[in-house]
């Protein structure tokens, strides 16, 4: 028997305020259909003014542990992937542990730009399997509106806030792929692209926050290959292939993107769950809101074969293969 990071459940938050591409065009050089042909983008999310990073996980949190039936009592782990805090110290999780009223255990915030969520799922499945913790509250949560240059029409258009959560709890496996739970997680950085996507700002540096930079084509070129070989990477290690999985659950950067990836790894768009066309790109929480989505639409079903994949800037890439 084995230990197993099961999911038991997931929620999401999305700000009120939805920004259509229509209302972008009356203060940004652009027009809709400029948006939506590079990045198949319609809509985004924006939080209200007063309205943090916290706020939003701390609404996701509630959804995931009310969806999995367990309390903040159960929890010992929090770990929020986010590139937007809300301040430069303490932990945004600190900030969402407090409001569920966890007293015990441990949260931290974790820092992969896009492929935050990634990361957090692996680094709180390691935990459960090194028996650190029995349940964890796995949180992607971003305000990105926050750090756009609205000048800037290259990436201004391209994101949007939200946050999605995911409930992971240990559970005893046979050590197959058979297992309901996390099979396997790969993760992956490269800093020597860290010019090609990158925020000029912080508190080290510039000690303002700083703006979203992004040289789209070069991006573009590195995430297809990159997103491609990693799931390429987490098939081969569970002796799987594309047509095993039930559900892509991609980072929602680009349609492009999505569509490029599904080619290279000859999986149909028709198993590939899209968001970002009323999302936009969301970092952090991309995966976990088109995850719940999925999973309250009724897409994703117990027993599934489900895939999460993100690149992100430093560069960072990963992907997650887990039996739902």
């Amino acid at each position: 028997m084995v230990i197993r990071s099961q999911i038991a459940g997931v929620g999401s938050y999305l700000p009120a305020r939805i920004v259509t591409n229509q209302e972008l065009e009356r203060s940004v050089d652009t027009t809709d259909a400029w948006i939506v042909e590079r990045s198949g983008i319609r809509q985004r999310h924006i939080a209200a003014e007063g309205e943090t990073t916290s706020d939003l996980a701390f609404e996701a949190a509630k959804a995931a542990l009310a969806h999995a039936g367990m309390t903040a009592d159960d929890i010992d782990l929090i770990i929020v992937g986010t590139a937007t805090p809300d301040h430069t110290f303490p932990a945004t999780a600190a900030k969402v542990q407090a409001r569920l009223g966890m007293t015990k255990g441990v949260a931290f915030d974790l820092q992969a730009v896009c492929s935050g969520f990634v990361f957090a799922m692996a680094t709180a499945d390691n935990f459960i399997k090194a028996g650190q913790a029995k349940a964890a509250l796995v949180i992607g949560a971003e305000t990105f509106s926050r750090i756009l240059d609205w000048n800037d029409r290259g990436t201004c258009v391209l994101f949007g806030d939200g946050a999605g959560a995911v409930v992971l709890k240990s559970a005893q496996g046979q050590g197959t792929t058979a297992d309901q739970g996390i099979l396997s997680t790969h993760l992956h950085s490269d800093g020597r692209h860290y010019d090609l996507l990158y925020v000029d700002g912080g508190p080290s540096s510039t000690k303002t926050t700083g703006h979203v930079r992004m040289k789209g084509n070069e991006v573009f070129r590195h995430a297809v290959v990159n997103m491609a070989e990693v799931v390429g990477e987490a098939l081969a290690a569970n002796g799987l292939q594309s047509t095993d999985i039930d559900w892509v659950v991609p980072h929602q950067a680009n349609i492009r993107i999505l569509e490029g990836t599904a080619r290279k790894l000859a999986i149909p768009k028709d198993r590939m769950v899209v968001t970002v066309d009323r999302h936009a790109n969301t970092s952090a929480a991309s995966i976990p809101l088109a995850l719940a989505e999925a999973v309250n639409d009724g897409r994703i079903k117990r027993g599934q074969l489900i895939l999460l994949e993100a690149m992100g800037g430093g560069f960072t890439w990963g992907a997650c293969l887990a039996r739902y």
